[in-house]
């Protein structure tokens, strides 16, 4: 029992370390193309190829959990909604009116916290103490790389109305992480994927509609676009998801969630090696400490013996 606890627990950490690597990559590519793309079309492209790909490896298995899947509709419409629908939307939305750096940090701060919150007060999980040390470690980690060490740079920091779509966003990842965690039983992991790919996607078509009167714009569907949107659709829903929700099972919401923090790290990293974007001792040090952060978020308490 302890072997299968601590293999569940090295796997579900594993997986959302990969899943982080595979999203930090999601602010570059969508920043990229955010002039050439409007946010909900791209939101609606990335899960429409999303729920494409991954329709012939999850079919038999829907059509096997259909029922369940139907006895807890307003479950799988609450979720899809909040995960699919909404926090892409907000993000991309976002990136038109912040920075990019206002936009990968300010969701990896928030979400976990937000996470935290809502497990506690919503959902009545026991939040070790480890658990927050890390996360406020975290924190620290993630503001000092935001203030690059500068006390000037935090103090005159501003929210604009761009970082308040990217919180928006950040709580409706945070309430996705928690919902999923409570699944129905007997809906497998590509279910899920498949059900709310599919009704994320139904639900952006409205919107995919109105932003088109509002915003009309003709998308090149050029290298760019096809090779970005093949990557949001493949890596980051399908693959990344993929892994993200079986970490949740396998360790919790509060505690997957905390890898989220991982993302503008890799990002930064990312910056430097695809765009030639300056390393400094700042980010190494925010580093060292979100990965402390996470390390000590991570360690299970000793059970007691009797």
């Amino acid at each position: 029992m302890t072997y299968n606890k601590k293999s569940n627990t090295v796997t579900g950490i594993s997986l959302a370390v990969l899943a982080a690597v595979i999203w930090s990559g999601n602010f570059i590519i969508a920043r990229s193309i955010s002039p050439i793309v409007p946010p909900v079309m791209l939101a609606f492209l990335r899960w429409f190829f999303a729920t494409l790909i991954i329709a012939p490896i999850a079919w038999h298995k829907f059509q096997q959990e259909k029922q369940i899947i139907w006895q807890h509709k307003g479950y799988f419409i609450l979720t899809s909604f909040m995960g699919f629908t909404c926090y892409n939307v907000l993000l991309y939305i976002a990136g038109h009116y912040t920075t990019a750096i206002n936009l990968a940090l300010i969701g990896s701060v928030s979400a976990p916290i937000f996470a935290v919150i809502i497990a506690k007060i919503i959902f009545k999980e026991h939040v070790p103490l480890q658990r927050v040390i890390g996360l406020v470690l975290c924190v620290i980690g993630i503001v000092i790389l935001i203030a690059q060490g500068s006390l000037q740079r935090l103090v005159t920091f501003r929210f604009a109305i761009g970082d308040l779509w990217s919180l928006l966003g950040a709580v409706m990842f945070a309430l996705y992480n928690n919902l999923t965690k409570y699944k129905p039983k007997g809906v497998s992991d590509l279910g899920f994927l498949f059900t709310g790919f599919s009704f994320g996607t139904t639900m952006l078509v409205p919107f995919v509609i109105a932003e088109h009167f509002i915003v009309p714009t003709n998308i090149p569907f050029n290298v760019t676009v096809i090779s970005s949107v093949a990557y949001l659709s493949i890596g980051c829903s399908v693959i990344a998801y993929l892994f993200w929700n079986r970490s949740i099972h396998l360790i919790g919401p509060s505690r997957t969630v905390l890898f989220s923090n991982l993302i503008p790290i890799l990002s930064t990293i990312e910056a430097v090696v695809l765009l030639g974007e300056h390393f400094t001792s700042v980010h190494i040090i925010s580093g060292i400490i979100v990965l402390i952060g996470l390390v000590i978020a991570n360690i299970t308490s000793p059970q007691k013996k009797y």
